[in-house]
């Protein structure tokens, strides 16, 4: 008996224009959620002192915050081409790494900020404390420029998100369609379990830290952590254990899949998500430490930046196994050539 291959069902003829629309809209709000960001960076970078108060260390880094605000408006840039590249004919033709690493990163930049820039407020709001720096005498950001600059990250995430959604569905939907009992199996199925369970047991390092400097412990931070610590950089350390969590549920459900009814896509979704959120957080942190190398007590110290540097390779761990089960199920699903 002949395995017929993978195929989306196709899309009802009246779907389309409807859907069309949408992209359309969701292309719009994706780059103008940009502006706020990308305006006020070149403002920076330019020497204006907007949102920046007096007394602020941003202003004692001159050189080293230009080049910074140059590196995040490129950044936020690139949020424009892949806009148009979900939404354009020409985007169905590249390759397809081209497209999933930097929406991995983008994916795993937002997520945190979607979900724990609305827990900080729903924190202030029950009476805790979530401001930034003024607590030790050297105020930061006034606290407008925060809530225009994540009001857009999310909105930009969300109109992101919805496109990557639809665009993945087309072009790779087949892949995760089933359930995970429905899984042949796979000669690569032994090296999935083997970093399954490698990077679920490296990942107890930074969920454990994370999960101690959640519950108030100051155990390996700097001494500048020390004095900002506030409910709110409490809610995002819960954040970070919330995505390790994810990253671990999903590589495990995916590598050890026996008998259950879980359809495939929630795996696949849950390592996509929390890994790109530990890695890219993990390697953000990394860069951003460097930009106060020089006070001491603002330096990372030694367990600070290993636990970054393990939130690195425990997004690495999880992503390169699931990439290649990707491709392996790619490739099942083509159908053979004739035979001459």
């Amino acid at each position: 008996m002949t395995r017929t291959p993978l195929a989306s069902a196709p899309a009802p003829a009246s779907a389309a224009p409807v859907t069309d629309r949408l992209r359309t809209a969701l292309r719009c709000v994706a780059i103008v959620s940009c502006l706020p960001y990308i305006v006020l960076k070149a403002a920076w970078v330019s020497g204006s002192h907007v949102g920046i108060p007096d007394g602020s260390p941003l202003l004692d880094h001159r050189t080293s915050m230009a080049v910074a605000n140059s590196a995040s408006v490129l950044m936020d840039s690139a949020v424009v081409v892949i806009a148009l590249l979900l939404t354009q004919a020409w985007g169905r033709r590249v390759p397809a790494w081209l497209l999933a690493l930097p929406m991995w990163v983008a994916t795993g930049l937002l997520l945190p900020i979607m979900i724990g820039y609305p827990l900080q407020l729903l924190v202030q709001l029950l009476g805790g404390r979530t401001v930034n720096r003024s607590d030790v005498g050297r105020p930061f950001l006034d606290e407008w420029v925060f809530g225009v600059v994540y009001t857009g990250f999310i909105i930009q995430g969300l109109a992101l998100g919805t496109l990557f959604a639809l665009y993945a569905r087309d072009r790779w939907g087949h892949l995760w369609q089933g359930t995970l009992r429905e899984l042949p199996d796979s000669p690569t199925a032994p090296v999935l379990r083997a970093a399954a369970v490698a990077a679920s047991l490296i990942a107890l390092v930074p969920g454990t830290l994370h999960l101690l400097w959640a519950a108030g412990s100051t155990a390996g931070l700097d001494e500048g952590r020390v004095e900002e610590r506030t409910s709110g950089t409490a809610v995002l350390e819960a954040v970070y254990v919330l995505f390790v969590v994810v990253t671990v549920a999903g590589v495990l459900l995916l590598a050890f899949r026996r008998g259950s009814a879980l359809s495939l896509r929630v795996p696949l979704a849950l390592a996509w998500g929390g890994s790109g959120a530990t890695a890219c957080w993990g390697g953000w942190m990394s860069i951003a430490s460097l930009s106060h190398a020089d006070e001491i007590a603002d330096q990372p110290t030694a367990t600070m930046v290993l636990i970054y540097a393990v939130q690195m390779l425990v997004g690495a761990l999880v992503m390169t196994p699931v990439a290649y089960f990707l491709a392996e199920r790619a490739a099942a699903t083509r159908p053979a050539s004739p035979r001459a």
